[in-house]
């Protein structure tokens, strides 16, 4: 039985806490986003949540993003809180996490909360670089992944979209980015995505080409997709989807061609991969750069991948640009 992971329809919800309005703002979006898929008691835990990382990423960061989100659907939903930020990090993270700490007079058990509360939480920190943390809510999805979708600023539709398709074939995921931004974007991407779910593990390349033909009735884009079976990964992209395989010390990327699907677009080939036990599939649009380096970042490495995406994106996203990465862990 395959279980789908849903993609972001719309831009993920993204809150800019950078004063205490914000605080309530962040909490009343995420209570009402938990009440479309859990009951009062629950729905209420994610708001509690939401505001004890809005404020501490006010008082021990100066400000912050935190991003919100829904996953899956139905009886396995889950919500997704990450809070990001370039604040002075911690040196003990240990220490910070325990009930009573505190360097700003508060009562000091705002991380330790969220923690007992959520069902699924890591946290990332490193001193001069920021922290980043996940707090995830409802049953815990068979596949490690995480992701980050988030439109340019001014626009309420992202013009990337992604998929992931778990099942006893493997997993499948599709990265794609509609040329340009806003509604006309997103409805390209959309049909790439609508294509990969109707088949998504057919091969690559066939679907890259279905996909072209599809997206020339929009104004096309790039994509990337994949299938993993095992240690085999099965790759095929077009335009400037990018994709790595990351382990320590180690990082290869994988090939996409030139073009543009729905315009133009002369090669339509696939490659395999191996992927080593642990290691990361790491696929991405343009909004972010490609200047990262995971391969002797142990300390990231080891974090969940929801945690390892929303570093990237926050380190090295680009302005004035749709932005998506998805991350698969083995």
């Amino acid at each position: 039985m395959e279980i789908a992971v849903r993609p972001v329809s719309t831009a993920q919800q993204r809150f800019v806490i950078d004063d205490g309005s914000k605080v309530g703002e962040a909490r009343r979006a995420a209570q009402k986003l938990a009440t479309l898929e859990f009951n009062e008691e629950q729905a209420g835990k994610v708001a509690i949540a939401a505001t004890e990382l809005a404020n501490n990423l006010l008082l021990h960061a100066g400000g912050g993003e935190l991003l919100m989100q829904t996953l899956d659907s139905g009886d396995d939903a889950v919500v997704e809180l990450l809070a990001l930020d370039k604040g002075p990090g911690m040196h003990d993270v240990a220490q910070c996490m325990r009930d009573g700490y505190s360097t700003v007079g508060t009562p000091g058990t705002g991380l330790g909360a969220v923690r007992r509360l959520a069902s699924d939480f890591d946290i990332h920190s490193r001193p001069g670089e920021g922290t980043a943390i996940l707090a995830r809510f409802g049953k815990p999805p068979a596949t490690r992944y995480g992701a980050v979708s988030v439109a340019v600023e001014g626009e309420i539709d992202c013009g990337d979209a992604w998929h992931i398709v778990s099942g006893e074939e493997g997993t499948a995921v599709i990265v794609v980015d509609g040329l340009g931004h806003g509604t006309f974007a997103a409805e390209a991407a959309r049909v790439a995505v609508d294509a990969f779910i109707d088949s998504p593990f057919s091969a690559p390349g066939d679907f890259m080409a279905r996909a072209h033909g599809l997206m020339s009735k929009t104004r096309g884009g790039a994509a990337a997709c994949a299938v993993i079976r095992g240690s085999q990964v099965t790759y095929a992209g077009v335009g400037n989807i990018s994709g790595y395989l990351v382990s320590p010390g180690q990082s290869q990327g994988m090939v996409s061609h030139n073009g543009t699907l729905g315009m133009s677009q002369r090669r339509m080939q696939q490659f395999e991969y191996r992927m080593e036990p642990g290691s990361l599939l790491v696929m991405h649009s343009d909004g972010v750069s490609t200047r990262w380096d995971l391969r002797n970042r142990a300390d990231l490495l080891n974090c969940h991948p929801a945690l390892i995406a929303g570093v990237l994106y926050r380190d090295f996203s680009r302005e004035r640009d749709d932005v998506t990465v998805v991350v698969i862990a083995t």
